[in-house]
């Protein structure tokens, strides 16, 4: 590609994955509005060179658009859909497999829509077959459209699966029984975990082998990706291009080692050093699995090694724009993925603070380059990482110092030499077992960096001026020219920053009371000037994923943890909330059983704090033969006028034997069960008359909450109706001697809806 073509053609395929992103799903005029916008981009530069762009551009905006059409129709959602698929993962935990699947045939019911363009889906099978990635099975699948949760700066799980190109999620029927139709072929990928599954090696080392030299991250557990992100060491593990670029580096030089021995009077021009080590980094990335990673690490790492071999080779930018370029081309769906931009930033950022610099000599030399290029990364990386999840792991730029020379020195060589010497009795086990002894030293490094420096998660409202005074400190120290003086200043103000921030309080008398998005559950969070608690933890899935787990980073502490019922779907949190934060008191029914030790709530327990006054209206105390949900405790709040009232899953008998506790309107209320039609009965909703009703339930859930009874009953007397499984979390602030206030977490628009 000449020279002046790259930039733009990389700008047309970002530009056209935009377009096609933004016109796809709701705009059915996208193709036009993107075929017209290429059309003048082409007639406007006046130049045959625009035909490269307009190719480029066009090759992205229909195969982002493609993802579009792809995704299941809304007619489908919940049916039972008889496919034949292609098994591309299958993840094995405790008693469910979660799959992702390839969809080769798809036959709906009659009278419903075509279901013939569905491609990738994400499902959950409970029964007891030994899928494999490589097999083909007929399967009964019951789908809906890809969707998350939607909570205040929480993993977005929906633009997840968007950009992994799933077009559906669900689970797999018991009946009719999965049938498979072919076994896997075997590939020397799975033919080499085959080799690893029987190894004499302790199982922590295996997955860590597996994840670490051959791609398949999907075997360590959720307690190793816990410490690799709360200490900033991810990338490390995912096959990138530290991995890619050792093989290649390793290939390379010994075939020049090679090349000099042979040829000692012309090696240094032989150029089929360069082409082996170009040929190792493809089959290592085939042999990785060609993820995400470990295709932008092989396009990386082909140009790194074009323009270091120096024959008609690009300059270092203009091999960075054709990367960028080639990758979106590869894989549209990049462009979503942080870990593209995160890996680009990077690159671009060492193209900056070494262009122009001598190569480094001797241990010393490389030493010293190897310290300057973390430290003057770190910031960089930092505000990436901040801006992309917001968190940051304050131990990262000392713990990668030593991390990334080990790892990338003692334990990829190990793992790797071990593959090379498998097929000698006891040479790779040999070499294993010394790869298993450096990941327990790698593993201790690990653990004392989070003891010693735990993942911070900043406000919201730190973390943009946070992320440019990193950049900030980046800048200064990465170009030549800035003066000492302003550097000084950077260091100033990053320090600086965090300690001289404090975040907005509460005042006395006001309450923030948010209804968090967890699907089929309840979870509410109330916080006020100095307190903090929960009523109901969310729910625990069959899958055991707690929506709980995803909300807030460890560490956090409550004052009081009211739990109305141990019904899954309320207290299912439990068990995350006591391993991960700290609770001072917890609350819950007589003869409710709780993993945790806990004080009654009945009737007659209050409290007040911050000025704020706290009632349990239900049970009533001492023994009580109701059911679980009829014992719910429910619970009042009032704020100077306002009032908010929580009732779990209690039902009408309930509702009318506390009824007469209750004095006027009520501002805010938690729908009871979640909008079924046992609770909020007529009586009830005309004397309570509340402003705001939320329904606490899943989108497209089984049983219909809320009701339709439900809703003409609230809306006969005019309360504004909120459902979580549409509005996404929803945030009141109750002030004394103020307007009550409410956001949703999905508003239309970008506004709020409906309601004052």
């Amino acid at each position: 590609m000449q020279r002046g073509m790259v930039i733009p053609a990389a700008l047309a395929a970002l530009g056209a994955a935009l377009l096609a992103w933004q016109s796809g799903d709701e705009g059915r005029l996208g193709p036009w509005v993107g075929a017209l916008a290429l059309i003048m981009l082409l007639i406007v530069s006046r130049s045959p060179r625009a035909i490269v762009w307009l190719a480029v551009g066009s090759w992205v905006f229909v195969a982002v658009h493609h993802q579009w059409q792809r995704q299941l129709p809304a007619g489908l959602a919940g049916e039972d859909l008889q496919v034949q698929v292609r098994v591309l993962t299958a993840e094995r935990e405790a008693d469910i497999t979660r799959l992702t699947l390839a969809i080769q045939r798809c036959r709906a019911g009659a009278n419903l829509p075509r279901c013939d363009a569905l491609g990738r889906v994400r499902v959950s099978a409970y029964q007891d077959h030994p899928y494999a990635a490589g097999e083909r099975w007929q399967l009964t699948l019951r789908l809906r459209a890809p969707h998350g949760f939607a909570n205040p700066s929480s993993f977005d799980y929906a633009a997840w699966l968007w950009r992994e190109g799933i077009h559906a999620t669900g689970y797999v029927r018991a009946t009719p029984s999965p049938r498979r139709l072919e076994a896997a072929r075997p590939t020397l990928r799975t033919l080499a975990l085959e080799r690893l599954d029987r190894a004499p090696l302790e199982p922590r080392t295996k997955r860590w082998l597996a994840a670490l030299s051959l791609g398949d991250s999907s075997q360590l557990t959720q307690e190793d990706w816990a410490l690799l992100n709360a200490t900033g060491t991810t990338h490390l593990v995912v096959i990138s291009g530290l991995h890619v670029g050792l093989v290649a580096s390793f290939v390379l030089l010994a075939c020049r080692l090679i090349a000099r021995l042979v040829t000692p009077l012309s090696w240094r021009l032989r150029a089929w050093p360069w082409w082996a080590a170009g040929a190792a980094c493809i089959g290592y990335a085939l042999l990785a699995g060609m993820g995400p990673p470990a295709l932008r690490a092989m396009v990386m790492t082909l140009l790194g090694l074009w323009v270091l071999g120096g024959r008609h080779a690009p300059g270092p930018w203009q091999a960075w724009w054709l990367a960028l370029v080639i990758v979106v081309a590869l894989d549209p769906l990049a462009a979503w993925r942080p870990g593209l931009w995160l890996s680009f930033v990077a690159v671009a950022w060492l193209i900056v603070i070494w262009q122009g610099r001598t190569r480094p000599v001797g241990i010393k030399g490389w030493g010293y380059a190897l310290v300057r290029t973390q430290l003057l990364l770190a910031p960089l990386m930092a505000a990436a990482v901040l801006i992309a999840f917001g968190r940051v792991a304050p131990g990262a730029p000392l713990v990668n110092l030593l991390a990334v020379p080990f790892v990338s020195l003692v334990m990829v060589p190990l793992a790797l030499l071990g593959w090379l010497g498998a097929a000698l009795p006891g040479v790779g086990d040999a070499l294993w077992w010394g790869f298993g002894q450096s990941l327990g030293l790698f593993r201790w490094l690990l653990d004392a960096t989070l003891a010693l420096a735990p993942l911070w998660q900043p406000s919201a409202a730190l973390r943009y001026p946070l992320a440019a005074a990193w950049l900030l400190v980046a800048l200064c120290f990465g170009l030549a020219f800035v003066p000492g003086w302003l550097r000084a200043i950077s260091l100033a103000v990053a320090g600086f920053l965090p300690f001289a921030h404090v975040p907005e309080a509460l005042p006395p008398a006001a309450l923030r009371v948010t209804v968090h998005d967890v699907g089929q559950g309840q979870l509410v969070e109330l916080e006020s000037a100095r307190r903090r608690m929960l009523y109901d933890t969310g729910p625990r899935f069959r899958s055991g994923f707690m929506p709980l787990e995803s909300l807030w980073a460890p560490g956090r502490h409550f004052d009081r943890v009211l739990v109305s019922h141990a019904d899954s779907d309320h207290a299912g949190g439990v068990a995350a909330l006591r391993r991960e934060h700290q609770v001072a008191q917890w609350l819950a029914p007589r003869g409710e059983t709780l993993a945790v030790e806990h004080r009654h709530c009945a009737q007659g327990v209050e409290w007040r704090e911050d000025g704020i006054d706290y009632r349990v209206l239900w049970p009533l105390p001492g023994l009580n033969a109701l059911s679980p949900n009829e014992r719910s405790c429910v619970l009042e709040v009032r704020i100077g006028e306002h009032r908010l009232l929580i009732t779990g899953d209690a039902g009408s008998d309930s509702e009318r034997r506390f009824l007469g506790a209750l004095e006027g309107r009520v501002d805010v209320l938690v729908a009871g069960h979640h909008g079924s039609n046992t609770s909020s009965g007529i009586q009830f909703v005309r004397a309570t008359e509340p402003r705001h009703v939320v329904f606490s339930a899943g989108r497209g859930n089984a049983f219909g909450h809320p009701t339709d009874a439900v809703v003409r009953r609230f809306r006969a007397v005019g309360s504004c109706l909120w459902n979580t499984a549409h509005d996404g979390a929803l945030t009141f602030v109750l002030r004394a001697g103020e307007d009550l206030e409410v956001s949703p977490q999905r508003a239309p628009g970008g506004g709020r809806r409906r309601c004052r």
